[in-house]
């Protein structure tokens, strides 16, 4: 479940300016994040795991409130973009193994362990969990 994935921030320093880049990697270190360049290219990446980089989002947007600034808006606007098409990586294990069981109750266990690559041990407590609800 610990997949990282990969923003890619066209142009990011022409865009937000080097001192916000500067103060995002520091925010992004925070999270365990990665915002670096590409290669030797002016194009940027943002390298981490979903739910680390939706928590370093919501940071961005929280300076940004308390600085009065827009400088993070770019940035902000294309992380939230980007974590859209990775829904299925932002929900826990629990609540994803709970949410598939309601959707299918006839699912069984092989299907759950292939489905979101939990242990048989999670499956179970899962199904447990489905049924007390």
């Amino acid at each position: 479940m610990k997949q990282e994935i990969t923003i890619s921030l066209p142009s990011l320093i022409h865009r937000i300016g080097r001192e916000a880049v500067k103060q995002a990697q520091a925010v992004a270190q925070q999270f365990t994040c990665e915002l670096k360049r590409v290669r030797r290219s002016r194009n940027w990446g943002l390298t981490g795991d979903a739910m680390q980089i939706q928590a370093f989002s919501q940071q961005l947007k929280a300076v940004q409130l308390n600085t009065g600034g827009s400088e993070f808006t770019y940035l902000i606007r294309k992380i939230d973009t980007a974590l859209l098409a990775h829904g299925d990586k932002l929900e826990p294990l629990a609540a994803k193994l709970i949410r598939l069981i309601k959707q299918e109750p006839n699912i069984t266990l092989t299907e759950l362990m292939h489905l979101t690559d939990c242990t048989q041990a999670e499956a179970r407590t899962a199904r447990f969990e489905a049924d007390t609800w």
